[in-house]
This record gives C-alpha cells, structure tokens and sequence, in this order.
C-alpha cells in the first residue's frame, strides 16, 4: 500500500538533516587531519588526545560541537581551553553538507560534492597554517574529479575533466617559474599547481576560471588591506591557497550563475 501524507516524504524531509549530522561528524575528522596531516602523523590513529595534559579524549567527550558546549570549551581533564576553530570546523562542514544535499538532493553528485567541500576546507586551513598543501590529498583529488566526471557523466565528460585539469596545472606551473625566473622569488608553489589541477577535475573550465578571478579578487584586496594597516609590503606572501579553496567551494554552487553573468556583461552572450 503506497504511503501518503507527510510519510510518504519523509525520505526526502530527513536527507538534509541526515547531511548535516554526517557533516558534523566528517567534520571531527578533519580537524583530526589538519592538526596531523602537516606533521606527518596517522590521521587514524591513536585516538583524539588533548593538546596540552595528552589525555585520550573519550567517545562522549568527542561530539562535535555539543561536547564543546557541555565542557564550556575546556578538557575535562586538565580543564586546558580547548580552541573555538574545533566546533567551527565541524560546524561549517556541517553546514556545507546540508547546503550540498539542499542543492542537490539525495543523489550521487551529493556525495562527490560533500567529499570536494571537506577536502578545500582542510586544505583551506593547512595552508593558512603552515603554507602546505598536501599532496595526499590533492592528488588524490585530481583523480577522484576526473572519475567523478565520467562515472556522473560520460567518457567525454571525464575527458574533459581530465584536460583541463592537465592545461590548469601546466599553466600555473609556466606562470610560476617564469615569475621565479623574472623576480627571483617564489609566487605559486607547486601544492597551488595540484590544487587547481584537482579544483579544475571537479568544476571544469569555467568553474576553475571563475575561482581563480573570486580569489586573485579576495587576494589582492587582502594584501592591501595588510599593506595599509600592519605594514606589510608587495612582497608579503600569503597563502593562495587559502583563497583558491574557499573560492572553489563558492563556485561549485554559484559558479554557472557568475559565469552567466560575466559572459552577458561581455558580450558572449
């Protein structure tokens, strides 16, 4: 007998609420990530510890954001102030989650949305960190969006992915030695060649365009802004990938929608 009434959508009406706790819980995870990724540890184990008494943080001391609220911010243990950055990674991944499922319903492109936003958001915060974008993920990444690509699309597709992935890397890669070569200094580190490479594989050419534009945009008004109130000259360096991450997540939901709108203020349209 077919259901009716509000249970005939209750699938439908629980998938956001199910992202958003799966978000939560992915995003504990990665924050296990960015804290060991750069130093070279297991991301699976040992288990979650304090970072001041090295205590093993239980189960129920490990729910995202609520144990934060229960401890009021500190270890239960030593009672050491556990940092706000903790519930607000997890947060915003919750909130990315329940965006993608919002976006896109509950279909496999949700997942392989929900997969790329966690990957730019730790990555976002490694290279704000420590100026490092690890490989272990971007590469990675490049593959998955190029698998994506055919296995959401078609071979064509996933040709495509693969290509402009390929021409994304091979251009910040000219553009980097050149500059290197000109100004004898560094302005895009190999970690920035992978990471449009894999934001290329995902989005394609327009997506990847218009990420780069939003960040270079974002980073020069950053850069001045530290120029005119902390001192900093034209040759501060500043994690680009800090922008290109964020940027990418922006343009995987509104990406077309600027795109659309350059391409008629153009001209092209």
């Amino acid at each position: 007998m077919p259901e009716t009434g509000a249970f005939a959508d209750a699938p439908g009406a629980l998938w956001p609420l199910f992202a958003l706790a799966l978000g939560l819980l992915i995003g504990s995870f990665a924050n296990v990530c960015i804290h060991r990724l750069p130093l070279g540890e297991s991301v699976v184990s040992p288990r979650s510890r304090c970072p001041s008494c090295r205590a093993p943080i239980a189960a129920f001391d490990n729910v995202p954001v609520f144990s934060y609220l229960f401890l009021k911010g500190r270890c239960r243990h030593c009672g050491a102030r556990i940092s706000l950055r903790y519930p607000a990674v997890e947060l915003a991944n919750g909130l990315l989650y329940l965006a993608v499922a919002l976006w896109w319903g509950p279909t496999p492109t949700s997942v392989v949305n929900m997969v790329f936003v966690t990957a730019l958001l730790v990555l976002t915060l490694i290279d704000f960190d420590v100026q490092v974008l690890p490989d272990v993920i971007t590469l990675p990444g490049i593959g998955l969006g190029i698998a994506a690509s055919g296995a959401l699309g078609s071979w064509r597709a996933a040709l495509v992915s693969a290509l402009t992935a390929f021409s994304a890397y091979a251009a910040f890669g000219l553009f980097g030695k050149a500059w290197e070569l000109l100004r004898k200094e560094e302005a895009l580190g190999q970690g920035d060649w992978k990471l449009v490479a894999m934001i290329g594989a995902f989005l394609g050419w327009r997506g990847l365009i218009v990420t780069i534009f939003v960040a270079s945009f974002v980073g020069s008004i950053v850069g001045i802004t530290l120029m005119a109130t902390r001192g900093a000259s034209s040759k501060t360096k500043l994690p680009f990938g800090s922008f290109l991450a964020p940027s990418a997540i922006g343009a995987l939901f509104v990406g077309d929608v600027l795109w659309s709108w350059y391409a008629r203020a153009a001209g092209w349209q």
